[in-house]
Protein backbone atom coordinates (compact mmCIF):
# COMPACT_ATOMS: atom_id res chain seq x y z
CA UNK A 1 0.00 0.00 0.00
CA UNK A 2 0.97 3.15 -1.14
CA UNK A 3 0.58 6.28 0.99
CA UNK A 4 1.15 10.38 0.68
CA UNK A 5 3.02 11.30 3.35
CA UNK A 6 2.75 14.94 4.82
CA UNK A 7 6.16 16.66 5.29
CA UNK A 8 7.16 19.26 8.27
CA UNK A 9 6.78 22.58 5.36
CA UNK A 10 3.14 21.31 4.50
CA UNK A 11 3.84 19.51 1.31
CA UNK A 12 3.44 15.78 0.72
CA UNK A 13 4.75 13.28 -1.52
CA UNK A 14 4.68 9.35 -2.21
CA UNK A 15 5.73 6.56 0.25
CA UNK A 16 7.10 3.55 -0.53
CA UNK A 17 5.01 0.47 -1.01
CA UNK A 18 4.32 -0.16 2.52
CA UNK A 19 3.76 -3.63 3.03
CA UNK A 20 3.84 -4.31 6.97
CA UNK A 21 3.54 -1.91 9.68
CA UNK A 22 0.92 -0.05 7.85
CA UNK A 23 0.72 3.46 9.91
CA UNK A 24 -2.13 5.11 10.53
CA UNK A 25 -3.78 6.40 7.61
CA UNK A 26 -7.24 8.63 6.30
CA UNK A 27 -8.42 7.60 3.37
CA UNK A 28 -10.71 9.73 0.67
CA UNK A 29 -13.89 9.13 -1.21
CA UNK A 30 -14.83 11.17 -3.90
CA UNK A 31 -15.83 11.40 -7.39
CA UNK A 32 -13.62 11.21 -10.33
CA UNK A 33 -14.00 14.25 -12.84
CA UNK A 34 -12.39 14.14 -16.28
CA UNK A 35 -9.28 11.52 -16.40
CA UNK A 36 -7.14 15.00 -17.34
CA UNK A 37 -8.45 16.49 -14.52
CA UNK A 38 -7.25 13.70 -11.89
CA UNK A 39 -4.08 13.88 -10.18
CA UNK A 40 -2.27 10.42 -11.00
CA UNK A 41 1.13 8.53 -10.01
CA UNK A 42 2.84 9.46 -12.74
CA UNK A 43 2.05 13.45 -12.20
CA UNK A 44 3.35 12.50 -8.46
CA UNK A 45 5.87 11.45 -9.59
CA UNK A 46 7.31 13.47 -12.03
CA UNK A 47 6.69 16.18 -9.70
CA UNK A 48 4.05 17.72 -12.11
CA UNK A 49 -0.24 17.63 -11.55
CA UNK A 50 -0.54 20.93 -9.15
CA UNK A 51 -2.27 22.91 -12.08
CA UNK A 52 -5.58 20.19 -12.53
CA UNK A 53 -8.40 21.07 -10.56
CA UNK A 54 -8.38 17.14 -8.81
CA UNK A 55 -5.33 18.58 -7.03
CA UNK A 56 -7.71 20.54 -4.65
CA UNK A 57 -8.94 17.37 -3.50
CA UNK A 58 -5.57 16.46 -2.02
CA UNK A 59 -4.99 19.02 -0.36
CA UNK A 60 -8.79 19.06 1.11
CA UNK A 61 -7.51 15.75 2.28
CA UNK A 62 -4.02 16.80 3.47
CA UNK A 63 -5.69 19.69 5.19
CA UNK A 64 -8.37 17.40 7.19
CA UNK A 65 -5.67 14.91 7.88
CA UNK A 66 -3.16 17.23 9.67
CA UNK A 67 -6.45 18.46 11.62
CA UNK A 68 -6.40 14.74 12.47
CA UNK A 69 -3.08 14.32 13.75
CA UNK A 70 -2.66 11.69 10.97
CA UNK A 71 0.66 12.11 8.98
CA UNK A 72 -0.33 9.69 6.24
CA UNK A 73 -3.39 9.89 3.67
CA UNK A 74 -4.50 8.13 0.79
CA UNK A 75 -6.36 8.59 -3.01
CA UNK A 76 -7.33 6.06 -5.17
CA UNK A 77 -6.17 8.99 -8.24
CA UNK A 78 -2.52 9.05 -7.61
CA UNK A 79 -1.78 6.25 -4.72
CA UNK A 80 -1.94 3.42 -7.53
CA UNK A 81 0.03 3.02 -10.16
CA UNK A 82 -3.10 1.97 -12.69
CA UNK A 83 -0.16 1.38 -15.75
CA UNK A 84 1.39 -1.94 -13.85
CA UNK A 85 -2.14 -4.64 -14.03
CA UNK A 86 -0.41 -6.46 -10.95
CA UNK A 87 -0.62 -3.36 -8.88
CA UNK A 88 -4.00 -2.31 -9.94
CA UNK A 89 -5.41 -5.61 -9.46
CA UNK A 90 -3.87 -5.80 -6.37
CA UNK A 91 -5.67 -2.45 -5.25
CA UNK A 92 -8.80 -3.15 -6.12
CA UNK A 93 -8.91 -6.98 -4.46
CA UNK A 94 -7.60 -4.75 -1.47
CA UNK A 95 -9.81 -2.02 -1.29
CA UNK A 96 -12.56 -2.88 1.04
CA UNK A 97 -10.13 -3.68 3.28
CA UNK A 98 -8.02 -0.39 2.95
CA UNK A 99 -11.33 1.70 3.60
CA UNK A 100 -12.48 -0.98 6.46
CA UNK A 101 -8.53 -0.11 8.21
CA UNK A 102 -8.32 3.72 7.24
CA UNK A 103 -8.57 5.85 10.75
CA UNK A 104 -10.68 8.58 8.98
CA UNK A 105 -12.80 8.22 5.16
CA UNK A 106 -13.39 11.72 4.15
CA UNK A 107 -16.32 11.95 1.80
CA UNK A 108 -15.51 15.02 -0.61
CA UNK A 109 -19.01 15.91 -2.41
CA UNK A 110 -17.70 18.19 -5.38
CA UNK A 111 -21.68 18.84 -5.90
CA UNK A 112 -22.78 19.89 -2.97
CA UNK A 113 -22.74 23.38 -1.20
CA UNK A 114 -22.38 23.91 2.42
CA UNK A 115 -20.93 25.57 5.52
CA UNK A 116 -17.17 27.32 4.60
CA UNK A 117 -16.45 25.98 8.46
CA UNK A 118 -17.20 23.00 10.32
CA UNK A 119 -19.14 25.61 13.11
CA UNK A 120 -21.54 26.41 10.45
CA UNK A 121 -22.50 22.62 10.16
CA UNK A 122 -26.09 22.78 12.02
CA UNK A 123 -27.18 26.42 11.24
CA UNK A 124 -26.94 25.77 7.57
CA UNK A 125 -28.26 22.46 7.39
CA UNK A 126 -31.78 23.16 5.57
CA UNK A 127 -29.42 25.19 2.47
CA UNK A 128 -27.10 21.74 1.88
CA UNK A 129 -29.82 19.22 2.44
CA UNK A 130 -31.56 19.06 -1.06
CA UNK A 131 -28.05 18.73 -3.25
CA UNK A 132 -26.68 16.31 -0.52
CA UNK A 133 -29.57 13.80 -1.27
CA UNK A 134 -28.69 14.39 -5.03
CA UNK A 135 -25.63 14.23 -5.28
CA UNK A 136 -23.63 11.63 -7.70
CA UNK A 137 -21.55 10.22 -4.59
CA UNK A 138 -24.96 8.00 -3.86
CA UNK A 139 -25.16 7.35 -6.88
CA UNK A 140 -21.38 5.76 -7.91
CA UNK A 141 -20.64 1.42 -7.82
CA UNK A 142 -17.58 2.15 -5.23
CA UNK A 143 -18.69 4.66 -3.37
CA UNK A 144 -20.87 1.89 -1.83
CA UNK A 145 -17.97 0.05 -0.06
CA UNK A 146 -16.23 3.30 1.26
CA UNK A 147 -19.53 3.84 2.78
CA UNK A 148 -19.70 0.53 4.41
CA UNK A 149 -16.39 -0.01 5.50
CA UNK A 150 -14.73 2.69 7.41
CA UNK A 151 -15.99 2.82 10.68
CA UNK A 152 -15.55 6.56 10.88
CA UNK A 153 -16.84 8.72 7.79
CA UNK A 154 -17.50 12.29 7.67
CA UNK A 155 -18.99 14.16 5.01
CA UNK A 156 -17.77 17.53 3.77
CA UNK A 157 -18.83 19.99 0.78
CA UNK A 158 -17.08 21.53 -2.07
CA UNK A 159 -15.87 23.80 0.16
CA UNK A 160 -14.53 21.98 2.93
CA UNK A 161 -17.18 22.65 5.52
CA UNK A 162 -18.00 19.60 7.71
CA UNK A 163 -22.02 18.34 6.75
CA UNK A 164 -21.67 15.81 9.53
CA UNK A 165 -20.82 12.02 9.72
CA UNK A 166 -22.67 8.82 8.52
CA UNK A 167 -23.66 8.57 12.48
CA UNK A 168 -25.36 12.04 12.60
CA UNK A 169 -26.60 11.63 9.21
CA UNK A 170 -27.46 8.17 9.12
CA UNK A 171 -31.38 9.11 8.59
CA UNK A 172 -30.27 10.66 5.35
CA UNK A 173 -28.30 8.15 4.17
CA UNK A 174 -30.77 5.44 4.61
CA UNK A 175 -33.10 6.90 2.95
CA UNK A 176 -31.25 8.57 -0.26
CA UNK A 177 -29.64 4.17 -0.30
CA UNK A 178 -32.25 2.04 0.84
CA UNK A 179 -29.47 0.32 3.16
CA UNK A 180 -30.41 -0.62 6.25
CA UNK A 181 -28.97 1.53 9.00
CA UNK A 182 -27.15 -1.40 10.92
CA UNK A 183 -25.08 -2.03 7.73
CA UNK A 184 -23.43 1.51 8.05
CA UNK A 185 -23.27 0.75 11.97
CA UNK A 186 -21.11 -1.97 11.54
CA UNK A 187 -23.13 -4.54 11.28
CA UNK A 188 -21.90 -7.79 10.04
CA UNK A 189 -22.01 -8.48 6.46
CA UNK A 190 -22.32 -11.87 6.40
CA UNK A 191 -25.46 -11.46 8.53
CA UNK A 192 -26.84 -10.05 5.16
CA UNK A 193 -28.57 -12.34 2.39
CA UNK A 194 -26.25 -12.62 -0.78
CA UNK A 195 -29.43 -11.26 -3.03
CA UNK A 196 -29.76 -8.31 -0.61
CA UNK A 197 -26.53 -7.29 -0.64
CA UNK A 198 -26.50 -7.42 -4.50
CA UNK A 199 -29.88 -5.10 -4.83
CA UNK A 200 -27.27 -2.64 -2.75
CA UNK A 201 -25.58 -1.96 -6.01
CA UNK A 202 -28.97 -2.08 -8.56
CA UNK A 203 -28.96 1.40 -9.24
CA UNK A 204 -24.97 2.47 -9.10
CA UNK A 205 -23.35 3.04 -11.99
CA UNK A 206 -18.99 3.00 -12.36
CA UNK A 207 -16.86 4.18 -15.45
CA UNK A 208 -15.97 0.77 -16.27
CA UNK A 209 -18.65 -1.67 -17.00
CA UNK A 210 -16.80 -4.47 -15.50
CA UNK A 211 -16.13 -2.41 -12.09
CA UNK A 212 -19.52 -2.76 -11.29
CA UNK A 213 -18.87 -6.22 -10.33
CA UNK A 214 -15.63 -5.77 -8.85
CA UNK A 215 -16.59 -3.05 -6.38
CA UNK A 216 -18.98 -5.85 -4.60
CA UNK A 217 -15.52 -7.96 -3.86
CA UNK A 218 -15.52 -6.64 -0.73
CA UNK A 219 -18.81 -6.72 0.41
CA UNK A 220 -18.66 -10.35 -0.46
CA UNK A 221 -14.67 -10.82 0.86
CA UNK A 222 -13.73 -12.29 -1.87
CA UNK A 223 -11.18 -12.27 -4.97
CA UNK A 224 -10.72 -12.97 -8.60
CA UNK A 225 -8.60 -11.50 -11.15
CA UNK A 226 -9.49 -8.25 -13.24
CA UNK A 227 -10.51 -8.82 -16.63
CA UNK A 228 -11.36 -5.89 -18.89
CA UNK A 229 -12.76 -5.81 -22.01
CA UNK A 230 -15.32 -8.64 -21.80
CA UNK A 231 -17.78 -6.56 -20.61
CA UNK A 232 -20.34 -6.42 -17.30
CA UNK A 233 -22.11 -9.80 -18.50
CA UNK A 234 -18.76 -12.24 -17.52
CA UNK A 235 -17.36 -9.98 -15.09
CA UNK A 236 -20.66 -10.79 -13.21
CA UNK A 237 -20.63 -14.36 -13.86
CA UNK A 238 -17.10 -14.70 -12.42
CA UNK A 239 -18.51 -12.80 -9.60
CA UNK A 240 -21.23 -15.16 -8.91
CA UNK A 241 -18.50 -18.49 -9.48
CA UNK A 242 -16.52 -16.36 -6.78
CA UNK A 243 -19.44 -16.10 -4.46
CA UNK A 244 -20.37 -19.57 -5.49
CA UNK A 245 -16.76 -20.92 -4.12
CA UNK A 246 -17.17 -18.91 -0.91
CA UNK A 247 -20.16 -20.05 0.19
CA UNK A 248 -19.84 -23.56 -0.75
CA UNK A 249 -22.93 -23.51 -3.07
CA UNK A 250 -25.53 -22.56 -0.15
CA UNK A 251 -28.44 -20.29 -0.72
CA UNK A 252 -26.88 -20.41 -4.39
CA UNK A 253 -28.95 -23.16 -5.90
CA UNK A 254 -32.43 -21.08 -6.47
CA UNK A 255 -33.23 -20.21 -9.76
CA UNK A 256 -33.92 -16.56 -8.38
CA UNK A 257 -30.70 -16.09 -7.57
CA UNK A 258 -28.87 -17.18 -10.42
CA UNK A 259 -31.51 -16.30 -12.93
CA UNK A 260 -33.05 -12.65 -11.81
CA UNK A 261 -30.95 -11.27 -9.29
CA UNK A 262 -27.47 -11.61 -10.74
CA UNK A 263 -28.70 -11.19 -13.97
CA UNK A 264 -31.01 -7.42 -13.14
CA UNK A 265 -27.90 -6.10 -11.35
CA UNK A 266 -25.36 -7.19 -14.13
CA UNK A 267 -27.92 -5.88 -16.83
CA UNK A 268 -27.14 -8.32 -19.26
Amino acid sequence: MRLLELKDNGEFGLTDDIVIDIPPYAILSHTWGRDNEEVTFKDLMEGSGKAKSGYRKLQFCREKAARDGLQYFWVDTCCIDKSNNSELSEAINSMFRWYRNAAKCYVYLSDVSGPASNEDEKSSQLHWEPAFRKSRWFTRGWTLQELIAPTAVEFFSKEGGRLGNKTSLEQYIHEITGLPIKVFRGGTLSNFGITERLLWAENRETTRKEDKAYSLLGIFDVYMPLIYGKGRDSAFRRLREEIDKSFKGKLLNNSLYKNKIVLKIGNY
